[in-house]
């Protein structure tokens, strides 16, 4: 019996989670207010959703919040300016709003939720939304994280491009990530990993759209932050994928730059970052 994108997934985050070794927490010296609100403002060189530039390998203004409650439950929201790939009208803003549910089992931290994508005053059949489940642990000084992303079929996700391919479908999507990071002992330099793997259309969605614009692909990055004042954050880290130019030539005009001439937006490159948190 054929399985579905959701069950593989179900079976990959096994794999994933296999790695995961769930060390007990330390327990909470103060007693924690029933309501949190948490958040940060920052400025990178290139937004990179999953590897790919959603800013045109140009810098972005990126911000956020969340409310947690004492039960497990929270709310929240970010935000980023887009340019290049991706005509999605207005003002070419992407804002996430989200919602889900954190809480421990044994020393294990355990994250499900939804996230609704949407680019206000652009076109309507851009917006989608995804849930997603994640498993937090730690393997002696390394904190790791699990998560399995599933976007249902929809209409943003499915194929309005000028290929072979298109067909004007909706599509579901998948998406495997799992992240490590070790604080160097008596520093103030965290190191961070990430792999991830998605699953989805062969194509582009409407206005140039896509979650996995060449059906699928693998992105990987590795880095390092700084923490040099109270809140503030610097960071740098190389991201790369596996997308060659002959699999993403067929998606032009769109799976390229539009400054210095074009070219793909998925290379590896350079991100560097700067991050206030409150």
């Amino acid at each position: 019996m054929r399985t579905s994108k959701f069950h593989r997934g179900l079976a990959g985050l096994a794999l994933l989670l296999s790695s995961v070794v769930a060390t007990p927490a330390l327990a909470q010296e103060e007693e924690s207010k029933p309501i949190t609100v948490t958040g940060s403002v920052g400025l990178v060189s290139d937004y990179r959703f999953r590897g790919v530039s959603q800013s045109d390998e140009g810098v972005a203004v990126q911000g956020g919040f969340t409310v947690a409650h004492e039960s497990g439950f929270y709310v929240g929201t970010w935000g980023s300016n887009l340019a290049g790939w991706g005509t999605f009208g207005g003002p070419n803003l992407e804002v996430d709003l989200f919602a889900g549910y954190a809480t421990t089992v044994g020393s294990a931290g355990i994250d499900v939720g939804v996230t609704w994508y949407m680019y206000p005053d652009g076109f309507d059949n851009t917006d989608f939304f995804e849930g997603y489940a994640k498993l937090k642990g730690t393997a002696g000084p390394v904190s790791l994280t699990a998560a399995i992303y599933y976007a249902p079929k929809q209409e943003a996700l499915g194929n309005f491009s000028n290929t072979p391919f298109s067909r004007g479908q909706k599509e579901d999507n998948l998406y495997l990530a799992g992240d490590a990071s070790v604080a160097i002992p008596d520093t103030p330099v965290t190191i961070n990993a990430h792999i991830g793997y998605s699953e989805g259309n062969p194509g582009l969605g409407p206005n140039g759209t896509s979650v996995t614009p060449t059906g699928e692909y693998w992105d990987y990055s590795i880095g390092a932050a700084v923490n040099v004042y109270g809140p503030i954050t610097l960071s740098v880290s190389y991201v790369d994928t596996d997308i060659g130019r002959a699999e993403s030539a067929y998606l032009l005009p769109n799976f390229q730059k539009f400054r210095n001439g074009g070219g793909q937006i998925a290379d590896g490159t350079i991100v560097f970052g700067v991050t206030a948190a409150f």
